[in-house]
């Protein structure tokens, strides 16, 4: 029986080093392709650390983390999200920012992720927030890294109540796995009403 657990304050703090490893293992596939690294997630997961509405939703299999949700106030990324937001309409500080959901593959298909965008979609309304938004990393269909057999998980968004909001791309850099060097990918704005 899988357990998830809603964490906030010094519990998120004390599961970040193990989302960090999770976010490594899991973005390296299709479609992120991340080759990231430790010390990188240690900069980047700050940000939970640091924001007082942040919520981390862990899925646990006896005491081990085997996936994780997070979620902050979109205003905590502002920098990161303005430009994608700019001809939206939309208030920053009316707008919770679902950020990774990050599950091991063993443990997929058994609607841990309809529990992560449920417990943080709760925690959003409970901080009086009236939109929730996440990001998808845009790939070409003819990349040579696409699995065969990949599916993107569109379908399961929309039936959560999302949708692609028009013309929000947001733009954030990383190391490709296979590559020497950083570059640009795109990442479109999934929204919903609370």
């Amino acid at each position: 029986m899988i357990e998830t657990r809603v964490l906030t304050g010094a519990a998120l703090d004390a599961a970040l080093e193990d989302v960090a490893r999770l976010r490594i293992e899991i973005f390296r596939a299709w479609p992120y392709l991340y080759d990231g690294s430790l010390d990188y997630e240690r900069g980047y997961l700050q940000s939970y650390r640091d924001s007082d509405g942040a919520v981390l939703v862990g899925a646990f299999d006896g005491e081990r983390l085997i996936g994780a949700a997070t979620g902050t106030p979109l205003a905590d990324h502002a920098d990161d999200f303005a430009a994608a937001f700019a001809n939206s309409g939309l208030v920053l500080d009316q707008v919770f920012y679902c950020a990774e959901s990050v599950l091991l593959p063993d443990y997929r298909g058994h609607g841990i992720g309809h529990r992560f965008f449920d417990a943080r979609e709760d925690h959003a309304r409970r901080l009086g927030f009236r939109h929730s938004a996440f990001c998808a990393v845009q790939r070409p269909t003819s990349h040579p890294l696409r699995p065969a057999d990949y599916r993107p998980l569109d379908t399961f968004w929309q039936k959560r109540g999302y949708h692609p909001l028009p013309g929000a791309i947001a733009s954030f850099t990383w190391k490709d796995i296979g590559q020497a060097t950083e570059s640009q990918h795109p990442l479109q704005v999934w929204i919903r009403e609370l």
